[in-house]
């Protein structure tokens, strides 16, 4: 038996329906009148400029609007910056336009990342919880004149996350799943720290969007079957381009039996076709994102996007194989190691085990 699993884009492109089809290529063709914008600004200045600006902004606005009216008729698509309250919407722009910025060096970028996926879980956790909490009383350092008590109430999320098991598509996936798991320890009343299976799957970067591949390395990732079955199983990636990946570990799962509690994509940027890939292909998955982008390029791309995320996370890997596990955490620095240290072990005994 291979222990290399492969799915292509056509699979992939066999789930969507007529009407997905119809408001990809209305999106498309709303997105490719922005581009001839952008495109002429880059040649213009003064007036002629900020009149290209305008013009840009009026498209971007009609594209926001279309996108949103799209999704909402998805349910299992939920995208925060169009069902959070108004108010909150800037919050989420800032924090987009930081990733998107090419200036925002590895620091920063990480830093965005984290700001991204605590308003992500609150919104896919603790917002679900808001009429059931519990109480956190917490010893303060001030002893005068008498030892200091706090009281806070947060949302009781134990139910939703003690069958969590947070599941890794490398690479640009291990932080945020890192992130993730450390809120649920944060949150729950036992300070509970989920499994991880870490899974090696990649797309052939050599082919265009209309013909990837798909690959999941069995061989290289590490995961307990057993341990997956009946479970929350979530995923957390900054980017869903293609929806790709989760549909080739999904699949390869429940044609190993596996039969999932609940699946749940956390991603900041996600492109409508991969939302739409995934709501179609895997209708018990839920695709949460903070901000959904109009459409793929030919190399499979977000667009706008914010370039390759796992490499402004990480870094770039040299060579055909990338580093291992251990040498990503590693190279994350003491600071983001001892943040998320029992994250850390949890991935070590995976890895070593």
């Amino acid at each position: 038996m291979s222990d290399k699993i492969i799915l292509h884009a056509s699979d992939l492109d066999g789930f969507l329906t007529e009407w997905d089809r119809n408001a990809l290529e209305e999106i498309e063709a709303m997105y490719s009148s922005a581009m001839k914008i952008s495109s002429e600004m880059e040649r213009a200045s003064g007036d002629e400029r900020k009149a290209k600006e305008d013009e840009l902004t009026a498209v971007s606005k009609a594209i926001g609007y279309r996108l949103e009216n799209i999704t909402r008729q998805v349910k299992s698509i939920h995208v925060y910056s169009f069902e959070s309250p108004r108010e909150q919407h800037g919050e989420a722009s800032r924090i987009i336009a930081k990733l998107r910025n090419p200036a925002t060096g590895h620091e920063e970028f990480l830093y965005y990342i984290q700001r991204a996926y605590e308003i992500l879980f609150s919104h896919v956790f603790a917002d679900a919880c808001l009429n059931r909490k519990r109480s956190i009383i917490m010893k303060t350092p001030v002893d005068y004149p008498c030892q200091n008590y706090a009281v806070h109430r947060i949302p009781d999320v134990d139910e939703l996350v003690h069958s969590t098991v947070m599941c890794v598509m490398l690479r640009g996936a291990l932080l945020p799943s890192m992130i993730i798991s450390k809120e649920i320890e944060d949150y729950s009343s036992d300070g509970f720290i989920t499994p991880f299976a870490l899974f090696r799957i990649k797309r052939d970067e050599s082919k265009a969007e209309s013909n990837m591949n798909y690959v999941l390395d069995l061989g290289r990732s590490f995961f307990d079957l057993s341990l997956l079955d009946g479970k929350d199983l979530v995923f957390a990636d900054p980017m869903n381009a293609t929806g790709g990946s989760l549909v080739t570990i999904v699949k390869y799962l429940k044609d190993n039996g596996i039969k999932p509690r609940s699946i749940k994509f956390i991603n900041v940027i996600s492109a409508l076709k991969g939302a739409l890939r995934i709501s179609r292909a895997i209708p018990e998955a839920k695709v949460y994102t903070l901000w959904m982008d109009p459409m793929l390029n030919d190399k499979a791309y977000i667009l706008p996007g914010l370039g390759d995320a796992g490499d402004r996370l990480n870094g770039v890997d040299h060579g055909s194989e990338g580093r291992n596990m251990i040498q990503l955490i590693a190279d994350y620095g003491e600071s983001v190691v001892n943040l998320y240290r029992n994250q850390v072990k949890e991935i070590e005994k995976t890895v070593l085990h």
